[in-house]
């Protein structure tokens, strides 16, 4: 099985006394080997995986013979056969042992290991040519996007089988957690680490400063963007879905991402400044660039020079005076924001027009000064932009 560590850890998650049955299965395998003996399944947990796949399909509560495997106690005096009635960790339980289950079916060595969230998993598909990358794309976004917990076990049942037959394996402990979740607010933590999972496979330690990360990265998708090319409309679309949206969230833009980070912070769905100014930079370059054959990143233009050639653009028209005045009032409200989410819905004003005024922007710059704006630790970075793009805006306005 694909693994990040040579031995699966089994210790139970914090707050827990007792191990989650996939965890006693890999325990119990183990103890074979360290006791001398031929590594396998006793015939408790083989009896018991194929009480699992008994419940493929099946609502929580309804198989009788699941019933001893489950750890996730019923409160007193409620029924475990009213589905309706279940606690939702007792059903996200239920979902998580079936797909061990499946996932675990034929398998010599336990596919339970510690540490390989879903997004990571994904990401082993294509290189063990199990699925090509757009294939293991379309699977994992379709699971995110599911609306319920019960959606998502249905999508998780076609992923699973998957990953048993490239030998790829999964924390099943984690997914339980995932599922848990999913109907509830902490839904957007999950996506996030799911897609930061399958998007980057994580720096080895916290370097304490996500912005240092920003050297280590990938060419951003504004600089590799190819005008011309087919698949262009699709791409600025699913870009486009994420204006407004909580950065990491929307499963369409998670092929365009390019920030790395700690694994630590990865894996915890961090919302950091990083991956937040790349989110509205994209969602910011699309709207750019929808409609253009050109590329509308240009290095070196700032806003401040931008909105200066739109003003003297404006100055050529019938009423030029007042346009020119306008745009120089706003761009004046631009630069006085007080933090980076406010500059942003500046910016998401001026870029259309850009957009119909065929002007290009530097989003490598637009990215660091959402990234520092308001960042305590860059006290000096924001009157540095704002007197740079006020000189470059009077200097294109009028040049």
């Amino acid at each position: 099985m694909t693994s990040l560590t040579s031995t699966p850890k089994t210790r139970p998650a914090a707050g827990r006394t007792r191990q989650l049955f996939w965890e006693e299965a890999v325990q119990d395998w183990q103890s074979a080997r360290n006791e001398g003996r031929r590594p396998e399944f006793s015939e408790y947990v083989t009896r018991n995986l194929r009480a699992l796949r008994e419940g493929v399909g099946r609502e929580a509560g309804t198989v009788a013979s699941m019933r001893t495997v489950h750890r996730i106690h019923l409160p007193d005096g409620l029924p475990d056969g009213d589905p309706d009635r279940l606690p939702r960790s007792y059903i996200a339980e239920h979902y998580t042992l079936t797909l061990f289950g499946l996932h675990q079916h034929t398998g010599a060595e336990p596919v339970h290991q510690e540490g390989i969230g879903l997004g990571t998993a994904c990401l082993s598909l294509p290189r063990n040519e199990a699925l090509t990358q757009d294939a293991s794309t379309r699977r994992l976004i379709a699971a995110a996007n599911a609306q319920d917990m019960h959606e998502l076990a249905h999508h998780l049942q076609r992923l699973v089988p998957l990953l048993r037959k490239a030998g790829i394996s999964l924390d099943y402990t984690r997914l339980f957690r995932d599922l848990n979740r999913w109907d509830g607010p902490e839904r957007t933590r999950v996506l996030r680490a799911w897609g930061l999972q399958y998007t980057d496979p994580g720096l080895p330690t916290p370097s304490g400063d996500d912005e240092k990360s920003a050297d280590r990265e990938r060419a951003p998708y504004w600089t590799t963007f190819e005008p011309g090319s087919p698949d262009n409309g699709a791409e600025l679309a699913a870009l486009r879905s994420g204006t407004g949206r909580e950065a990491g969230t929307v499963a369409a833009m998670w092929p365009f991402h390019r920030t790395s980070m700690a694994s630590e912070w990865r894996d915890k769905g961090s919302l950091t400044r990083d991956l937040t100014a790349e989110h509205v930079a994209l969602t910011l370059f699309a709207r750019h660039q929808q409609t253009h054959d050109h590329r509308m990143h240009v290095p070196g233009h700032s806003p401040g020079t931008a909105a200066g050639l739109l003003a003297r653009k404006a100055a050529t028209d019938s009423d030029g005076k007042g346009e020119t005045a306008a745009l120089e009032r706003r761009f004046g409200v631009l630069l006085t924001s007080a933090d980076a989410d406010e500059l942003a819905m500046h910016l998401r004003y001026l870029v259309p027009r850009l957009n119909k005024a065929r002007i290009g922007l530097d989003y490598d710059l637009i990215r660091s000064a959402l990234r520092t704006w308001d960042d305590p630790r860059w006290t000096d970075a924001v009157s540095g932009y704002r007197h740079k793009w006020d000189r470059d805006f009077h200097r294109a306005a009028t040049s």
